[in-house]
């Protein structure tokens, strides 16, 4: 024997312990160890965790899940929930003018068509005696200046004057010769009434036309308005004894049994009983700009006292409720604004102890919108990847596995899915449902529904070239020759050996999903109001100002995007290495 094979002998006589150990140690293996050694699921398991990257992607995604699903449950404040503040803002406060508008006061019983007043200031610009509407006469009696007496009429004759001869065009009923002849008479006399049987006629006469009638009055008409201190309030008898005293510069007038006297300030007249001031008459007006507000008499005077001397504002008021009042013209108005306590919506409120991330336009806090926007955001990705796949694998394996026309048919149609302008479709369903005005919560379903219906060929076309190549194999022969059912060979058989890449292709579809809800819902076309997700709360920012100062707005639902989306894939790219026989184990 040589050397050479002395050595060899040495050599295997020193390693056949060692290989003889090795034999021992996996025949020392129990059932447990031994599926645990040759588990392909705990191999790829042990290359996925090999991975970094993709084990921070994993780290990313459940922070993603626990911030939205757990951190919502936590967070004291809701997703629709307004928050406000107390501010002093300048508001308008009230209108201010000296009226020029003819107001009708009417006695009781009596009526005047509202249609009828603008008739009624012609007549006055005009200083016409008498007017006509809807042929009904009225008539107006000058009492003072801006004062005057308001009459209706109801013609009984109508005539025409020629040379002293009178003829009648129409008569009512009730007139009599006497009644005509005491007409003429007034007409000969230029009077302007005549009595009969305890009745007086009011007579009308301009150029050649004529007239009487029966006359009641309505009441009286002008530019002044009432203003009482305390709980006084002026019947008609009263302010027509006032109206008329203070057209006549009396100092006195007497009504309803008692007397008052009168005095006139700087254009306004003040209304005493027993020397107590209980009212003015004024031709300036005021009113307040919100409903029930009252405005007093001193606080009113301050006021027309500015307006006089043109001044711009004023100060009124005692201890709290001292206040500036800004006075503005405005053509033959002033505005007055002053500044008051309000209860303000709390909108771009910056980051605090109350409100972590601030609020929004809306006056809601940003990092509860961000959590609840992030429950709608992942459930939409997570439930269109499931109808994609849902679709895809049943289309796609049957396509595979049948081929012939049923793959060409499938095929086709996934073609003419892939020409489908996808963006463009999405933007004509958002206006239709705008246009029907869809519940917010039910275009969340539309939307899922419509992105998984419209993502389904990529993953279909994969799952048939997977099956293409695997129904050739020995494993599928032999289940054709058993008499296995075709769709058990399919979804029992194929599509197994299909998972784990359908598995890696969801797993980085999310972030795709996630993102096309996102540009959705900024372009106004996916979750709207009051519903969060992340991608409308970066569509509140609709201008640069905000968008510049207010960064705390938008910057976190942005940040929290791109990690989820990252987050997706980096696992995604994780468990295709994983899956990868070919890596390194």
């Amino acid at each position: 024997m040589s050397n050479k094979n002395k050595e060899n002998e040495n050599i295997q006589e020193k390693e056949a312990p060692a290989i003889n150990s090795v034999f021992d140690d996996l025949d020392d293996l129990d059932d447990a160890k031994r599926v645990k050694a040759l588990s392909p699921s705990m191999l790829v398991f042990k290359r996925f965790c090999r991975n970094k990257i993709a084990i921070v992607g994993i780290v990313i995604i459940t922070f993603m899940f626990i911030f939205s699903f757990i951190g919502g449950m936590l967070y004291p404040y809701a997703e629709t929930q307004v928050f406000y503040k107390t501010d002093k803002v300048d508001k308008e406060y009230a209108g201010m003018t000296y009226n020029r508008d003819y107001r009708v006061i009417m006695q009781d019983g009596s009526t005047f068509p509202a249609m009828s007043k603008s008739k009624l200031i012609l007549a006055i610009s005009r200083k016409d005696e008498q007017f006509e509407v809807d042929g009904n006469e009225y008539s107006l009696i000058k009492i003072g200046e801006n004062l005057y007496d308001l009459y209706g009429t109801k013609k009984l004759v109508d005539a025409t004057v020629i040379k002293n001869i009178v003829t009648y065009n129409s008569k009512d009923e009730s007139v009599t010769d006497e009644m005509l002849e005491l007409f003429e008479e007034a007409l000969e006399n230029d009077e302007t009434s005549f009595e009969y049987d305890e009745n007086t006629y009011r007579v009308f006469a301009s150029g050649r036309s004529a007239s009487f009638g029966t006359v009641a009055k309505i009441g009286y008409t002008t530019l002044n308005g009432f203003k009482y201190y305390e709980d006084f309030d002026g019947n008609y008898d009263f302010m027509y004894a006032a109206e008329v005293a203070a057209a006549s510069g009396k100092d006195s007038f007497t009504a309803n049994g008692k007397s008052y006297s009168l005095k006139n300030e700087k254009g306004v007249d003040f209304i005493a009983e027993n020397g107590k001031d209980i009212g003015i008459i004024t031709t300036f007006m005021v009113q307040p700009t919100i409903s029930g507000d009252v405005i007093d008499i001193d606080h009113m005077l301050a006021l027309k006292e500015a307006v006089d001397n043109d001044l711009t504002s004023i100060v009124y008021g005692e201890g709290d409720d001292k206040a500036t009042y800004k006075i503005k013209r405005k053509d033959l108005t002033y505005i007055v604004r002053t500044e008051k306590e309000t209860n303000l919506i709390d909108v771009y409120s910056f980051p605090s102890l109350k409100h972590w991330l601030g609020t929004d336009s809306n006056g809601m806090d940003v990092l509860a919108r961000l959590m609840y926007g992030g429950r709608i955001s992942l459930t939409i990705g997570f439930i269109v990847i499931f109808l994609e796949t849902f679709i895809g694998v049943i289309l796609g394996g049957i396509a595979g596995f049948f081929g012939k026309w049923v793959d060409g048919v499938i095929m086709r149609i996934i073609d003419i899915m892939y020409c489908i302008p996808t963006l463009p479709i999405y933007l004509i369903l958002g206006s239709i449902m705008d246009t029907l005005k869809i519940d917010p919560k039910m275009r969340i379903f539309y939307m899922m529904f419509v992105l998984g219906i419209m993502g389904w060929p990529g993953i279909a076309r994969m799952v048939r070239g997977q099956i293409l190549s695997l129904r050739e194999q020995e494993f599928m022969i032999a289940a054709e020759a058993t008499g296995i059912s075709v769709s058990r060979r399919i979804f029992r058989h194929l599509v197994p050996n299909v998972i784990p890449l359908l598995i890696v292709s969801a797993t980085m579809g999310l972030g795709d999903a996630i993102l096309m809800e996102s540009t959705l819902s900024f372009l106004g076309l996916g979750v709207k109001h009051p519903y969060a997700s992340w991608g409308n709360i970066i569509n509140a920012v609709s201008n640069v100002y905000v968008m510049t100062n207010f960064t705390f707005v938008w910057v976190p639902a942005g940040i929290l995007i791109l990690l989820t989306v990252l987050g997706f894939n980096f696992a995604g790219d994780g468990l295709r290495d994983a899956f990868d026989p070919r890596m390194k184990r």
